[in-house]
């Protein structure tokens, strides 16, 4: 299978995670055009689950190193596939929440407020599970970024439509909520990896490749239970069927699940990267999405029109300390 060998690798891998990880939401956006985010949902799934297949059956299975795809199935422990598969339920709980924020309050809101608190709490869970880096400057790093989170929050606060504060209460706790759950999802599927040896794994634990298939078969088969309630009883709007689903057309599928291989892209990158660079500080770097979100958010979307001065300089703020802090992050690594 395919192993990163060294740090600067490992970096690279995490900042394509954090592109990906922020730029999946785009797909969501395109495609509520016409298509409720529950059902964009079901094809972002099946988007997921066939990326972890196709890399297991490629980068999983090729190359001299550690167990390839099938084989690390098969020796793998029942708990430790039990913890990758909860870590799917988990993520998945958390970023229908997320979801339906992003429909709610809009991308340059719900990814900085959601994923930043999922940043904060994430890192000292991964960190104190498996140390690694310099714990000063990946947590100076960790309270740039969160600082970075909270002038996000500020400037969306003060957005004013037809002379009200459009403040979407709803959208803003739904990403709180969705930013504490999905604070604990990596630690599941890190746990059931060997992180200190990706070559020759502990027998029992599984590579990267196996447990991120597993994380996606969890994912996969929560959403039967999660989205089918949030079909019945969506935060926004009224209740939708799997008739609409079926219903829809090839491209407007098509459209949820590349948005599902975005996203496996990046989260896969990012459990490779682990072994070399640690869970924490790959967790982190990858969590910079709400820098490149709010980036479509702003200059795409155009979710910002119309601000005055104050939000804007507090939207620079907010750009200048997601870098600072992701560079503190990234430097952690390397001492």
């Amino acid at each position: 299978m395919f192993i990163v060998n060294s740090y600067s690798l490992a970096v690279l891998l995490c900042i394509i995670t954090m592109f990906c990880w922020g730029s999946w939401g785009n797909t969501q956006k395109l495609a509520s055009k016409t298509w409720r985010y529950e059902l964009f949902y079901w094809d972002y799934v099946i988007g997921i689950l066939l990326f972890s297949l196709i890399l297991g059956f490629t980068l999983g299975s090729f190359g001299e190193g550690g167990r390839s795809f099938i084989p690390d199935l098969k020796q793998a422990e029942l708990s430790n596939i039990g913890s990758a598969f909860l870590g799917g339920i988990v993520f998945n709980a958390a970023n229908i929440l997320l979801a339906a924020s992003v429909s709610l309050a809009g991308m340059a809101v719900a990814f900085p407020l959601g994923v930043g608190i999922a940043l904060v709490l994430g890192v000292f869970v991964n960190y104190f599970s498996t140390p690694k880096g310099d714990p000063l400057l990946l947590f100076i790093g960790v309270t740039l970024v969160m600082l970075a989170v909270i002038f996000n929050g500020i400037a969306a606060g003060k957005i004013k439509k037809n002379g009200f504060v459009n403040s979407n209460k709803k959208g803003i706790w739904l990403a709180v909520f969705a930013g504490v759950l999905m604070a604990f999802f990596y630690r599941f599927v890190a746990a059931a990896m060997d992180l200190n040896n990706f070559e020759f794994p502990e027998i029992g634990m599984m590579t990267p490749y196996s447990a991120f298939f597993i994380f996606s078969v969890g994912i996969f088969v929560s959403n039967f239970l999660f989205n089918t309630l949030v079909m019945k009883k969506p935060f926004d709007g009224e209740p939708t069927t799997y008739a609409a689903y079926f219903n829809g057309n090839f491209k407007t599928h098509l459209v949820g699940v590349l948005g599902g291989l975005i996203w496996a892209l990046g989260t896969s990158l990012s459990y490779i990267a682990a072994g070399k660079a640690g869970a924490a500080i790959s967790y982190a770097l990858g969590q910079g999405a709400p820098m490149i979100a709010a980036i479509w958010g702003v200059f795409v979307w155009r979710e910002f029109k119309g601000s005055n001065k104050q939000i804007n300089i507090l939207l620079v703020l907010m750009f200048l300390l997601f870098i600072l802090g992701l560079s503190f992050i990234i430097t952690s690594g390397g001492n």
